[in-house]
């Protein structure tokens, strides 16, 4: 039986996630989508919204958030959802997580993976982030988990546009890009987008990922190369000026952003010694697993014909032997590791001694 796509939906408080979700349930699509929510607290609000004039299960957990220590409940609701799938009293064929707007989503990604009934079950099709163009900002300034948030999406849908102007719109764009930047960006104001944009874009699925762009894992649009051919993003301020209110009493003109959480990416045309790039890999996840949100790749190794793609999320890392390399395409390998304070340094060094 077909795996059933899961799309996580997150997104800071306020950024527009019910919304987008409500728009989603009410559109013709002829979908089934079941929704597993959470808020904190006795009573869900969202659930009267979402509800309405909607037929699809909604499926509530009041008691904490499933993105941090009851994460155990998300694997518990998952699997209720199948098991009453398989009994035929539930039909749905695609699944979206909304965490609540405090939430890290890496946690909820890694379910997908360290539980032996969710896998059998579902797959992760994508992290998709809501950003609130008004108070991003703000919030990424303010808050690590707004910054993880970001970190961790495969899609970025900025929303509330209409309340920002055309030179802060861009400075957001450029400080997601540092943050992220394999990530797609778009427009979704009051929750208006296309379906295809949201559900079935297989953005944690490498493979089809290239297939779809295959230039996602580029370089930063500040990035700088070097002679090796690698690519570094420094996670230091932008340095545009953004003339702009924030409505919370104070404004950042002319001020850096130092995020915690930021992007580097890694290319070389030389090949891996794959005895080495694993033993490197395995030594850097067991010292900053913690601290690596996100990390993709597509790596050229000695004497193979056939591309390997990896992934992974914190501790969980994970490869496979890809399509074979086109004679008329450039060989190489392009990395890219989004995470907390990771030292770039140690990464791009440790690297360049795999190489053959």
């Amino acid at each position: 039986m077909a795996l059933i796509p899961c799309t996580i939906l997150t997104g800071f408080l306020g950024a527009g996630k019910t919304t987008l979700l409500k728009r989603i349930l009410q559109e013709e699509h002829g979908l089934r989508i079941a929704v597993i929510e959470n808020e904190f607290g006795q009573e869900n609000i969202d659930n009267e919204i979402l509800v309405h004039d909607s037929g699809e299960q909604i499926i509530e957990m009041n008691n904490g958030c499933i993105c941090c220590s009851v994460r155990g409940d998300l694997i518990v609701a998952l699997a209720a959802l199948a098991q009453r799938r398989e009994a035929g009293e539930l039909a749905f064929d695609r699944v979206v997580i909304e965490t609540t707007g405090l939430a890290n989503p890496g946690p909820v990604a890694q379910t997908f993976f360290v539980d032996e009934e969710v896998n059998a079950h579902y797959m992760l099709d994508a992290v998709i982030t809501v950003v609130d163009a008004r108070h991003a900002m703000t919030q990424l300034d303010e808050h690590e988990e707004a910054q993880r948030q970001v970190g961790f999406a495969d899609k970025l849908l900025i929303s509330k546009t209409d309340l920002v102007d055309a030179g802060a719109l861009a400075a957001l764009k450029a400080r997601l890009g540092r943050i992220n930047p394999r990530a797609p960006m778009l427009q979704s104001d009051h929750g208006r987008i296309a379906i295809a944009d949201v559900l079935d874009i297989r953005g944690f699925n490498l493979n089809d990922k290239l297939e779809l762009d295959p230039a996602f894992l580029g370089a930063p649009a500040d990035g700088q190369g070097d002679a090796d051919g690698h690519v570094h993003s420094e996670a230091c301020g932008h340095g545009h000026d953004h003339d702009h209110e924030h409505g919370h009493g104070h404004d950042h003109h002319s001020a850096r952003h130092d995020d915690e959480i930021a992007a580097f990416v890694f290319k070389s045309a030389r090949p891996f010694d794959p005895a080495l790039l694993d033993e490197f890999l395995g030594s850097v996840v067991q010292a900053f697993g913690p601290r690596m949100l996100r990390y993709k790749g597509v790596l050229l190794m000695d004497g193979a014909d056939r591309k390997v793609v990896f992934q992974g999320v914190h501790q969980m890392m994970g490869s496979d032997i890809g399509a074979k390399w086109d004679e008329t395409e450039e060989r190489g390998s392009k990395m890219v590791f989004i995470g907390k304070n990771l030292p770039k340094d140690v990464f791009i060094h440790g690297l360049e001694q795999c190489l053959v």
